[in-house]
């Protein structure tokens, strides 16, 4: 019993944490954006409340809730986008932690309705691949269960790709999710996610005609760090 309230003390201020780091990076101005991180043992999600300043935030105010969306622990209302949070979870078994902004460049190429490209190794260090971009949901989509549809909108995108070599993506017309291992790799994800985003616009700036990396080049810088023989950085 006191293991698990402990695990779940420590949850909430991760969580709180990560919402804090999310505004002090710059990745979410005003209230725009959400970090939650799932206990998968216990089946609990912990994840901010709607509409509070990240600078007034504390970890008791953090909202404990079920798989199902139930509020098990908070006297405040979940995040608006709980939902999408919680079909990440369902479908990704692998992730801890899911984050959500809209940062100023990520946004302008969700805004834009197109993918971020992988213009150099910088990218490829962190994603295999081109940022995806999720279809417009239909009009009954929006009307009912937005914020879910959105969540099943990103995992049909992904049906044929590895949401741990590609841990973020780009809904149309709206923002981006990120996600890791950990609710503070995903805010880690999240900012990797702004500086490409901002690196690929300006580079596409100055030559719009740029070429993808190759294929080689992708992998290459891809795999040093994250692939089964990787040998970048420290044991």
């Amino acid at each position: 019993m006191t293991d698990k309230h402990d695990a779940l003390f420590d949850l909430r201020d991760e969580v709180c944490e990560a919402n804090k780091e999310l505004a002090e990076r710059g990745l979410a101005r005003f209230t725009f954006g959400n970090a939650s991180a799932i206990d998968r043992e216990s089946g609990v999600v912990v994840i901010k409340p709607s509409g509070v300043p990240y600078d007034a935030m504390t970890p008791a105010q953090m909202v404990v809730v079920n798989m199902n969306g139930d509020v098990g622990e908070g006297s405040l209302r979940p995040s608006s986008d709980l939902a999408t949070h919680l079909e990440l979870y369902r479908a990704f078994e692998q992730i801890g932690g899911v984050v959500h902004t809209h940062s100023h460049y990520a946004t302008v190429w969700a805004q834009s309705q197109r993918e971020i490209p992988c213009l150099g190794t910088t990218h490829a260090d962190y994603f295999h691949g081109a940022i995806p971009i999720t279809a417009h949901l239909s009009a009954k989509d929006i009307e009912s269960e937005y914020e879910a549809n959105t969540g099943r909108e990103i995992v049909r995108r992904f049906a044929s790709m590895d949401p741990l070599r590609m841990p973020a993506v780009l809904v149309a017309g709206h923002a981006s999710f990120c996600w890791g291992s950990s609710v503070a790799a995903a805010v880690e994800t999240a900012d990797l996610l702004e500086e490409v985003a901002r690196m690929a616009y300006a580079t596409l700036t100055l030559n719009s005609s740029a070429d993808e990396l190759p294929a080689a080049l992708l992998d290459k810088h891809f795999l040093r760090k994250h692939g089964p023989a990787a040998y970048y950085g420290q044991n």
